[in-house]
C-alpha cells in the first residue's frame, strides 16, 4: 500500500510540475514573447476616441451683421422596444405628432419598427421632422416626456434628445439668396455657402484616450488630441440697410404688378461692392424645403434680352468715337437699312419728327441707336466695345453657376438691333452693373465682389479682397459726358422716359428698358421683361442700381412705370444712410429749390421702439442719456429740416445727461440741446456746428461751439435722412409715347423689325 501510495504521489506531482511548466511556459510566451502584440490590444479595448466638431463661419454683412451661424439644435429618437414594453406606442404617436407635425402613419412605421429576428430595435431616427429642431420644440418634447412618465408610473418613455447643431440664419429671407443654405445633412446647396463651403467649413479634430471598464479616463492614461480648427468667418459688401430698401421696394412691385420675379442690385461704381442683390419672391434659408425653388438668383443665373438699358453701352461707345453730337438733328420714326426686309422703327408709330440725338436719347429713339451704332461706330468697334463692357463673359462675382450671356453678330440686322438691346443681345442682371459702373466711375470696368473679407478665428487673420480693375473701357472725360447727357433722361420731365427716378436735390443718372419676350421664336405682345439702371449722384456717384421685372401683370407698364420708382426709393434712402448731402446740377431752377424732411414724432416712445422708427426711415439720430423712453426729441416733430439733420433723443434728466456730439446742428438746435442738459452755450460764427469744445468758467459748465454756413462738401458724412421715395420725386405717369405700345409693329424671326422700345428672350 505504501508503495502505491507512494507512486501516485510521484505521478500526481509529476502532472502537477507539468502543468506548472506549461503555465509557466505560457505565461512567458504571453508576457514576453507575446507581449507587445497583447499590450496594443488591451490598448485597443483600453482606448476611446470621441470628435471634435468644428464649428462653421459664419456669415455677415459689411457692418458685423449675422446673417449666417451654428446654434444649438436637438435631434429626437426613439425606442420602439421600450415604447412597446410599456404599451405607449398610441401616446407616443399623438404626442410627437402634435409637436414636431409627423404624419401619424410615419410615426406609427417607426414606433413598429423590428430587427430581421422579429424583437422590436432599441434605436429610431426621426430624421424626417425631427432632427434639428429648436430649443422651443424640443422643451415642448421634454415637457411631454416627464407628464406621459408621471401619468403611466414608468421610468422611461423611450424618446430621447440628443444635443447638436444646426445652420440658422437669424435674418431670415434677407439677401437669402446671396448668403444660401445647407440642407438637412449639413450640405452647402447655394449662394455664399456653397461657394465658400471649404473656408467656412474647418477641420473635425478628435481626442483619443484610455479608460477603465466603467468607461472612465484613467488619470495616468495616454491621451491623443487634435483640436478642431473652426471656419472662417466671412464678411460680405452687403449693407442689410441697404438690402432691406431693396427688398422693401421690389415687394412694393410684386404687390402692385405681380410679375413672374423682381431683381436688383446696388453697388458702389467705385468698387463695385455689391450693397444689395435681391430676388422676389423670397424664401427662408431656416425652411428652405417649404419654398426651396425661391432660392434661384436670378441676379447672376437667369439672362434677359436688356432691351433700351443696354442703349447706355451704345452711347458711351459713340461718345467716345466722337460720333455723338447731342444737337446734331436727325429723322426719328423708322430707318431702313441695306440688307434688312423690314424698317427698324421707335415705339412711337411715326417717331416725333426731325429732332436732335440728345432728344432721342430722352425719347428712348432706337432710330438714334441704329444710327449711332449701326451706321456711326461700325460692326467692328461695336463688338469691340461690348465686350470690353463685359458683355458675352462673366463677371468673376464670387458665387457660383454664374452665367455668360451672349453677343453674337450672325446678320446687319443682328448688329442693328444689337445697338439698343434686341435679338442676339442676353445678359445678366450682374453684367449690366457692372457695365453701367464703368461708365458712372471714370470709365474703368471692375470685376464685382460679394464678399470684403475673410477672418481666420484661429490665427486672428483677415484677408481683405480688394477691389480688381479688368480694364479701361472710356476715358474719364467720356464718362463725365454720358453721365450729363443719361441724366437728362431722368432730369427732364417733359420728354424723359427716366422722369420717375427723378430725386429732388440729387443728380441722377438712367435709362428705362421695356423689352418683349420671346415665345416659341415670336415676340409676345403681353409678356415684357422691365427695367431700369441709374446711378447717383452723376458728379460723384456713390451708388449704382439696376432693377428687372420679369412679366408684370399690365402689358402697357414699361420699366419708367413699374421699375424707375423703385429705383428712386431705394436711391433716395441709400444716399442719406451714407450720409450724401444733396447736390444740384446747373440749372438755376434746380438750384432754388430746398430739400427739406418732416421730422416724424417718437416721444413716449420707447427707445428701441423709436430707433427702429427712425432707421426705418433713413433718419439719423443720437441717444442722449441712458434711459429706456424717448422723453424728448429736438428737432420737435412737425419741425421742417435739412435731409440730413440729426434727431437728438432725449432720454433722461438733465442732471443725469452728458453733451453730445452737436456737429451739424442749427444754432437754435444747440441752445435748445445745452438748455435741457444745463450747460451754458457759447457760440462762434453763423450756421451749423462744425465743433465744440467743453469746459468749466468759474465752476459753471460751459460749452463752445464754432459754426459755419452749410455746403455740400462740409455736411457731416453720418448725417441721414428722411425714407420718403416721394419727396421731391417726378410724375408717377409716365408718357403715353413710352407705355403706349404699338401692336402693328411686332415681328417674328431674327430679322424682325423693332417692336415697341425692344424685344427679349429668357
Amino acid at each position: 500500500m505504501k508503495k502505491k501510495i507512494r507512486v501516485r504521489t510521484l505521478l500526481f506531482g509529476g502532472v502537477m510540475t507539468l502543468l506548472f511548466l506549461v503555465l509557466i511556459t505560457r505565461i512567458y510566451i504571453v508576457q514576453v514573447v507575446e507581449g507587445a502584440e497583447w499590450y496594443e490590444r488591451a490598448k485597443v479595448r483600453w482606448s476611446t476616441a470621441e470628435e471634435l466638431v468644428a464649428k462653421r463661419g459664419t456669415i455677415s454683412d459689411r457692418n458685423g451683421n449675422l446673417l449666417a451661424m451654428d446654434t444649438i439644435a436637438y435631434n429626437v429618437s426613439i425606442d420602439p422596444k421600450t415604447i412597446n414594453d410599456e404599451e405607449l406606442a398610441d401616446d407616443i404617436v399623438n404626442g410627437l405628432h402634435d409637436i414636431l407635425g409627423i404624419s401619424k402613419e410615419e410615426l406609427e412605421k417607426n414606433v413598429s419598427a423590428k430587427k430581421e429576428d422579429g424583437t422590436y430595435v432599441v434605436n429610431r431616427e426621426l430624421r424626417n421632422g425631427g432632427w434639428q429642431i429648436d430649443k422651443a420644440t424640443a422643451d415642448k418634447i421634454r415637457e411631454f416626456r416627464k407628464v406621459l412618465a408621471e401619468e403611466k408610473k414608468v421610468t422611461s418613455v423611450g424618446i430621447d434628445l440628443a444635443e447638436s447643431s444646426k445652420r440658422y440664419y437669424p435674418r431670415k429671407s434677407l439677401a437669402a439668396q446671396v448668403v444660401g443654405y445647407l440642407n438637412r445633412e449639413g450640405e452647402a446647396m447655394t449662394g455664399i455657402e456653397a461657394s465658400f463651403n471649404e473656408q467656412l467649413s474647418g477641420e473635425n479634430g478628435y481626442i483619443k484616450y484610455e479608460k477603465d471598464g466603467k468607461r472612465v479616463q484613467l488619470a495616468e492614461g495616454e491621451v491623443e488630441l487634435k483640436q478642431a480648427q473652426d471656419g472662417q468667418n466671412v464678411e460680405l459688401t452687403i449693407d442689410s440697410e441697404i438690402q432691406g430698401y431693396v427688398e422693401e421696394a421690389l415687394q412694393e412691385i410684386v404687390k402692385k404688378y405681380a410679375p413672374k420675379s423682381a431683381t436688383a442690385i446696388a453697388a458702389d461704381p467705385n468698387t463695385m461692392e455689391i450693397l444689395a442683390m435681391a430676388n422676389m419672391p423670397q424664401y427662408d434659408p431656416n425652411i428652405y424645403w417649404k419654398n426651396n425653388a425661391n432660392s434661384y438668383n436670378h441676379a447672376i443665373k437667369s439672362l434677359y434680352e436688356p432691351g433700351s438699358t443696354f442703349k447706355i453701352a451704345t452711347l458711351a461707345a459713340a461718345v467716345e468715337e466722337g460720333v455723338f453730337h447731342p444737337e446734331e438733328m436727325y429723322k426719328s420714326g423708322q430707318i431702313t437699312l441695306k440688307g434688312v426686309p423690314t424698317p427698324i422703327r421707335d415705339i412711337k408709330r411715326g417717331g416725333w419728327g426731325t429732332i436732335s440725338f440728345l432728344d432721342g436719347l430722352k425719347y428712348s429713339s432706337n432710330v438714334a441707336f441704329v444710327k449711332l451704332g449701326y451706321e456711326r461706330v461700325g460692326e467692328e468697334k461695336l463688338r469691340e466695345y461690348y465686350k470690353n463692357f463685359g458683355f458675352g463673359q462673366k463677371t468673376g462675382i464670387q458665387l457660383g453657376n454664374e452665367l455668360t450671356g451672349t453677343i453674337n453678330f450672325r446678320w446687319q440686322s443682328d448688329i442693328a438691333r444689337a445697338t439698343f438691346g434686341q435679338g442676339v443681345v442676353t445678359v445678366t442682371p450682374i453684367q449690366q452693373v457692372a457695365a453701367v459702373a464703368a461708365v458712372a466711375n471714370g470709365g474703368k470696368l471692375l470685376q464685382p465682389q460679394i464678399v470684403k473679407s475673410i477672418t481666420d478665428p484661429a490665427t486672428k487673420t483677415t484677408t481683405k479682397i480688394e477691389p480688381k480693375v479688368v480694364r479701361q473701357v472710356i476715358s474719364e472725360e467720356t464718362s463725365r459726358k454720358v453721365g450729363e447727357y443719361l441724366e437728362q433722361v431722368v432730369s427732364d420731365q417733359e420728354k424723359g422716359t427716366g422722369k420717375n427716378a427723378y430725386i429732388e436735390g440729387y443728380r441722377v443718372a438712367g435709362k428705362t428698358g421695356t423689352a418683349q419676350k420671346v415665345e416659341k421664336g415670336i415676340y409676345s405682345t403681353t409678356k415684357f421683361v422691365v427695367s431700369f439702371i441709374g446711378y447717383a449722384p452723376v458728379d460723384n456717384p456713390k451708388i449704382v442700381v439696376y432693377i428687372v421685372v420679369d412679366e408684370p401683370n399690365d402689358p402697357l407698364v414699361g420699366g419708367g412705370k413699374v421699375a424707375a420708382p423703385a429705383f428712386q426709393q431705394i436711391v433716395l434712402k441709400s444716399l442719406r444712410k451714407m450720409g450724401v448731402a444733396p447736390n444740384y446740377g446747373p440749372d438755376s431752377d434746380n438750384a432754388a429749390k430746398e430739400v427739406t424732411m418732416t421730422v416724424p414724432k417718437v416721444t413716449e416712445l420707447q427707445v428701441a421702439q423709436a430707433k427702429a422708427e427712425l432707421k426705418a426711415k433713413a433718419i439719423t439720430f443720437e441717444l442722449v442719456g441712458n434711459g429706456k423712453t424717448v422723453l424728448q426729441q429736438i428737432p420737435a416733430a412737425g419741425s421742417v429740416v435739412h435731409p440730413t439733420q440729426r434727431i437728438y433723443l432725449i432720454t433722461e434728466q438733465k442732471e443725469k445727461l452728458s453733451v453730445p456730439d452737436l456737429t451739424g446742428v442749427s444754432l437754435r438746435d444747440a441752445l435748445e440741446i445745452t438748455s435741457l442738459i444745463g450747460i451754458r452755450l457759447i457760440p462762434e460764427g453763423q450756421g451749423f456746428v462744425v465743433s465744440q469744445n467743453q469746459e468749466t468758467l468759474n465752476n459753471v459748465r460751459v460749452l463752445n461751439v464754432v459754426l459755419a454756413p452749410p455746403t455740400g462738401d462740409d455736411t457731416p458724412a453720418d448725417q441721414q435722412a428722411v425714407d420718403s421715395a416721394e419727396d421731391g420725386g417726378a410724375d408717377d405717369q409716365e408718357s403715353s409715347d413710352e407705355e403706349q405700345l404699338d401692336q402693328s409693329d411686332t415681328a417674328s424671326g431674327s430679322d424682325s423689325a423693332e417692336t415697341p422700345d425692344n424685344s427679349t428672350s429668357e
